[in-house]
């Protein structure tokens, strides 16, 4: 049966999952777009690249009833092709083909030239940093390596990314210069672990380089940093951070668990001790220092001592900005050997605990705000707001500063300042400084 849509070859590419999955979307639209295909993201269009995502199970799941939908849409003949990459393709590729046979191929996360052929496209080694951006025009996620080497014990990553591969820093340089003249203006650095850069090209660890090396981007203002791994840190990205003002004071280290048992347990290769040593040493370096965590409750063998211990120990620390996950038992992890023994209850009642005591830290940090302003980026204009973000922000998972739009005319993609006039728990409202 065809299609009812009238605009032949359009390929929409849906994306799933984190931002290294809307970086890989993007390369791959850029490709397309090259080879003169009509490209559009999360749009209408009668051939489908659905890009999945296979880390826990709530983005499995998410994964196939999306794989679902579209498949129903070409049984119906709303769509003619289906195609499917990227990490649940890659993790459990034999599987879809015997459970979902109507779609069109499967693709892994290193299989980019062959998806493209598929596509009536060639893939193009010439297009470095060439990409269609589908974030806001003033900020652009930006891979600086692909894989991991960590062992923690919980992860798929490693099994659906590979090892840890860093990109050359001439490399990255380009795509940011690239991205500049588009009218980025804020680098987000993304990578399983942006600590280990450099390692495998340029045998040290060598993200403070690459800093340097990017703040010398004209048209970029600001650099942010996005999952560090907490052994290993180079310390000496500090100083950068402290020298270049372009080094947002802003740093993403998901630390997982603190109690020393549920760390030796996740393979982490630290301690409660040395962590908290650490986190001092970025307080004591670079005092207005956002940092921000992710943890994990109900791992396997998590007791209720161990849950108060994380709990005081997130009261203590009094992180700017945290998330919590609930433990997902992942097939092919050193984890899965382990009993999963929290009940699914007890592991969200423990993730709403911490969420709830990093609400009442949040709300308290927020109210020393109030009178302070602020250099913000402005995103996007919701209802009657303009929707920004200080320094100390990221895209979707941070506070946000609200400007009533009634009052003041903005422009998305612009920095303005702001004086903080109200504060919520993850909400600030502001007024513009003449």
């Amino acid at each position: 049966m065809r299609t009812k849509t009238l605009k032949k070859n359009k390929i929409n590419v849906v994306t799933l999952g984190c931002s290294k999955n809307v970086y890989d979307s993007e390369v791959l639209m850029g490709q397309l777009k090259a080879s003169g295909k009509d490209v559009v993201h999360e749009e209408e269009g009668n051939i489908v690249v659905i890009n999945t995502c296979g880390f826990i199970n709530n983005a499995k799941e998410e994964s196939v009833n999306t794989i679902l939908e579209y498949v129903q849409k070409k049984q119906d003949g709303e769509v003619d092709k289906v195609f499917v990459t990227g990490c649940l393709s890659e993790r459990y590729k034999p599987d879809l083909i015997k459970e979902i046979p109507n779609v069109d191929e499967y693709f892994g996360t290193t299989e980019l030239p062959g998806l493209l052929k598929a596509l009536g496209a060639d893939y193009r080694h010439e297009l470095i940093g060439e990409r269609l951006t589908t974030t806001p025009k003033n900020y652009a996620y930006l891979k600086i390596a692909e894989g991991c080497d960590r062992p923690c014990s919980f992860c798929a990553i490693p099994i659906m990314r590979g090892k840890h591969r860093s990109t050359s820093i001439e490399q990255i340089v380009i795509e940011a210069e690239k991205l500049a003249a588009k009218g980025v203006k804020e680098l987000i650095l993304i990578a399983q672990d942006l600590t280990y850069y450099g390692l495998d090209l340029y045998k040290k660890r060598n993200l403070a380089e690459l800093l340097e090396a990017l703040v010398k981007v004209d048209g970029v203002e600001w650099i942010r940093l996005h999952y560090a791994f907490p052994t290993g840190f180079p310390m000496d990205v500090l100083d950068v951070m402290n020298r270049e003002p372009k080094v947002c004071n802003y740093l993403d280290i998901p630390l997982q668990h603190i109690s020393d048992d549920i760390l030796k347990s996740m393979r982490r290769g630290t301690t409660k001790e040395k962590t908290t040593k650490l986190l001092k040493e970025f307080r004591a370096e670079v005092p207005n220092m956002t940092i921000r965590t992710t943890l994990i409750v109900g791992y396997p063998g998590e007791t209720e001592e161990n849950f108060q211990e994380l709990k005081q120990w997130v009261k203590d620390m009094r992180f700017e900005r945290l998330g919590c996950f609930t433990y997902s038992h992942e097939e092919n992890t050193h984890a899965y050997n382990l009993e999963d023994d929290v009940p699914e209850e007890v592991k969200i009642e423990r993730a709403n605990e911490i969420m709830e005591i990093q609400s009442q830290i949040s709300w308290e940090l927020n109210q020393q705000k109030i009178g302070e302003t602020f250099k913000v980026v402005i995103d996007r204009k919701e209802g009657n707001y303009f929707v920004g973000r200080t320094e100390f922000d990221s895209p979707d998972v941070d506070n946000e500063v609200l400007i009533d739009a009634t009052k003041t005319y903005l422009k998305t993609g612009e920095f303005t300042t702001i004086k903080i006039t109200e504060a919520e728990d993850f909400d600030l409202y502001g007024e513009v400084v003449n």
